[in-house]
């Protein structure tokens, strides 16, 4: 039985037992709700979206769990909250705790996530951040596990930015056993300090070379080459990553049934075609659809007790 935890700040902090037990949550959450069986175990909590980062999955995903479990979620925008006018966060966090069972944060420095956790006394989620997106790589490993049966044996290659999927998908992947590979410019590097790790826990390898990367990989994933806030970069990277697609020919060098995700949204064109984009929708929609299933996990773990 994996030990509990407060709250979801990046993976980094969870054993590979506790990304288990979420994801074996999740499965049994989304098996109930698929037969009628709901358990309103968070009646009368309510959660608080702070979004610094507007979000289509990530809000609706959220206040949906919510409902789903019997609770309720506020809609909070940065434009909203005193947070936007220079409240100091640990003033902000301390108020907050006052008034919700739990908060969720979409925003740009991870450094906020982890100082609502520090001076707060109610459990944080991690909905986004610059650094990590571990809300995302829950779902990642669900679909994961549910198209492929297990981790043993699978190695996944992300090809892209080391941004901050690149980053979550590292820890998840390695802690759940599963080998990685990123295909990404010698400039995009994801997090040394989490490529140390990988390398000292894991099956890990980085290289601008793509083939070699995606050779018989299990899973391809992509994001988008810009994300949000790096819109003034747009030209620059998308000269930087000429090349880093997720095409029919790339696809041809993975192992047979080699599933493709992506966290959306896409621009289909640039970092994936249309056509590989089109042929594993059942895949990458299924996934999108599983933010909600392990979300709702994580909210009970965190808020429930």
């Amino acid at each position: 039985m994996s030990e509990p935890f407060k709250h979801l700040l990046k993976l980094s902090d969870l054993s590979g037992e506790q990304i288990l037990s979420i994801l074996n949550l999740a499965d049994q959450l989304k098996y109930e709700r698929a037969h009628g069986i709901d358990h309103p175990v968070l009646a009368g909590k309510t959660l608080g979206m702070i979004f610094q980062k507007s979000s289509t999955r990530t809000r609706v995903s959220f206040e949906v769990g919510m409902s789903q479990l019997g609770g309720s979620a506020l809609f909070l925008s940065s434009r909203d909250l005193q947070i936007g006018r220079g409240e100091p966060i640990q003033d902000t966090a301390r108020v907050l705790s006052r008034y919700l069972d739990g908060i969720m944060i979409r925003t740009f420095a991870q450094q906020e996530v982890e100082d609502l956790a520090k001076y707060g006394s109610i459990p944080i989620i991690n909905g986004l951040t610059d650094y990590a997106h571990p809300c995302q790589v829950l779902a990642d490993l669900m679909t994961i596990r549910e198209r492929k049966g297990s981790f043993k044996g699978l190695t996944l290659c992300f090809v892209g930015d080391g941004n901050n999927m690149a980053n979550s998908l590292i820890v998840g992947c390695i802690k759940v056993g599963m080998a990685v590979r990123i295909a990404c410019p010698a400039d995009y590097q994801p997090d040394p300090a989490l490529m140390k790790w990988a390398a000292e826990n894991g099956d890990f390898q980085c290289s601008p070379d793509i083939p070699a990367m995606a050779q018989n990989a299990d899973v391809i994933y992509t994001d988008v080459w810009a994300s949000m806030g790096q819109e003034g970069e747009a030209e620059k990277r998308k000269a930087a990553f000429t090349g880093y697609q997720v095409n029919d020919a790339l696809m041809s060098v993975t192992n047979k049934g080699c599933m493709v995700l992506h966290c959306l949204p896409a621009h289909r064109g640039e970092e994936i075609t249309n056509e590989v984009m089109e042929a594993h929708a059942d895949e990458i929609f299924e996934e999108a659809e599983n933010r909600l299933h392990a979300q709702k996990a994580v909210l009970v773990k965190v808020m429930k007790g």
